[in-house]
């Protein structure tokens, strides 16, 4: 069923306002997010992101929008080459399985895969020559090696964040160097140290800064504009800000990115979660124990821009609520088959047809306006529980099933929107789930090839209770729906 028509609103925190969506393309969305840097498991701030962003896209494509949806990895970082020296191995083995599992587990939470996933260590030549055009231009300037960006040669910088630059020279984030024009500055190119990975350039052997390869990817990736670039509240300063520097220095126009769009932070016991103080929680904790749609529900019962303050009790809550929903979503709830009565059985005391019409076109007009007023899933989700509770009702007080089957479809529909699968798996596969089936599969045989057997198993005993069997033949693996 096609979406109904009207204006999307997006939160841009660049203007610090709603703004309606404007595309650069008719009908074509060109969305960038900040992926993860490969040195540790992702935690659930990284999965409650994976969640915002998947659900933004699946909205924009249920309004007929095609969707370019890029995602990068870091994947030649400080904390890697720290992480993988500690361990004795070499830099690309760590990321490689991380990177596996990080596909792994957001296959399991239901995210869509990006169009692309471009890496760091793979894009050196288009960040070399951003870096050239920025030297080019008098943005940039090297010193033995290391390329620095000129902070003070672009006038807007701070728009993102709403800084002042001179507040900022007393700011904790600031790189200390010397050999730096001005302690603004930050680094592009940074020169090779030994025992470290390394590229050529025209300043010698080295490797990207953090900053340059987002800009570098998204003017490779999305032709130097970009409709909607989103990531964590974290990033918006220096990341992001700098990202806005680098790339409208380098294109010579303005804005790069038109919607600016951010979420909230991840809180435990009321403070910010954080690897650094130690207070994460892994998303394969939660995975691990089959309630990744309870957390995906966890997050969007809050709004994106929000704080998401995490606990074992609002877990399992979001995991009862899911409860309700399947209930209503079952096409044969109680082993009832969903045919209408046949006719001359009595009239039943229930809602009639006419009223579960109603509630069902209450909860798609609901549903869309809220998601229409910058993503407001909560309302959205809100809409979907009424809706429940409508059909739920119809069936306890003898409404015929064929009466109840269109809003209950339309609840299926709706949560599908939010990437909520509350359909069972049909008997001869897997329903509309068969190609997540597929690409869990693929990731399974990449983590089996790189010897990650504990998360191989994971994604096999997870489809085992949702009722696929797994089979490893020499021809790669293979699955079935149990029977019975």
């Amino acid at each position: 069923m096609s979406a109904p028509a009207g204006t999307i609103h997006i939160y841009n925190t660049l203007t610090r306002r709603k703004e309606p969506l404007a595309t650069i393309e008719p009908g074509r969305v060109r969305m960038y997010v900040c992926g993860v840097t490969p040195y540790d498991a992702a935690h659930i701030g990284h999965g409650m992101s994976t969640t915002v962003f998947d659900v933004i896209r699946r909205y924009l494509e249920h309004r007929g929008y095609a969707v370019r949806h890029v995602q990068n990895f870091t994947d030649i970082d400080d904390k890697i080459i720290a992480r993988a020296n500690a361990e004795g191995i070499d830099p690309n083995e760590l990321t490689e399985g991380l990177i596996a599992q990080w596909h792994a587990e957001t296959a399991v939470l239901n995210a869509l895969p990006a169009t692309v996933y471009p890496r760091a260590t793979q894009e050196v030549g288009p960040i070399v020559a951003m870096i050239e055009g920025l030297i080019a231009n008098g943005h940039a300037y090297e010193v033995e090696g290391d390329v620095y960006y000129k902070v003070r040669s672009f006038p807007d910088y701070g728009k993102l964040s709403g800084r002042d630059l001179d507040d900022l020279l007393s700011g904790a984030r600031i790189e200390v160097d010397e050999r730096k024009a001005d302690p603004l500055d930050f680094a592009l190119w940074k020169a090779a140290k030994p025992g470290e990975p390394s590229w050529q350039s025209p300043w010698g052997p080295g490797r990207p800064g953090w900053h340059i390869e987002c800009s570098a990817m998204s003017s490779t990736y999305l032709d130097g504009e970009v409709d909607i670039h989103g990531g964590g509240a974290d990033l918006i300063f220096p990341h992001h800000e700098n990202e806005i520097a680098q790339s409208e220095a380098f294109l010579g126009r303005q804005p790069f990115a038109r919607y600016w769009v951010h979420n909230g932070l991840v809180r435990l016991g009321g403070e910010k979660m954080s690897k650094s103080l130690g207070n994460f929680v892994r998303l394969r904790e939660i995975l691990d124990r089959g309630l990744g749609p309870a957390f995906r529900l966890m997050v969007l019962q809050g709004h994106y821009r929000a704080p998401l303050t995490y606990t074992e009790e609002g877990l399992l809550a979001a995991e009862r609520g899911l409860g309700r929903l399947r209930a209503a979503a079952d096409p044969a709830p109680n082993g009832l088959p969903s045919d209408p009565v046949p006719p001359g059985l009595g009239t039943p005391a229930g809602p009639t047809g006419a009223d579960l019409e109603q509630a069902a076109a209450e909860a798609d007009r609901g549903f869309h306006e809220a998601m229409d007023d910058d993503f407001n899933a909560p309302v959205a989700v809100a809409a979907l529980f009424d809706l429940a509770r409508v059909v739920n009702r119809a069936r306890a007080e003898g409404t015929p099933p064929g009466a109840v089957e269109p809003a209950r479809r339309k609840l299926v529909e709706l949560a599908g929107v939010l990437g909520l699968t509350l359909d069972p798996l049909t008997p001869d596969g897997a329903g509309d789930a068969g190609p997540f089936v597929d690409l869990l599969l693929k990731v399974r045989g990449e983590l089996r090839a790189a010897k990650q057997w504990a998360l191989s198993d994971m994604i096999r005993d997870e489809l085992a209770g949702l009722g696929i069997a797994v089979e490893d033949t020499a021809q790669g693996a293979s699955w079935e729906r149990r029977r019975g």
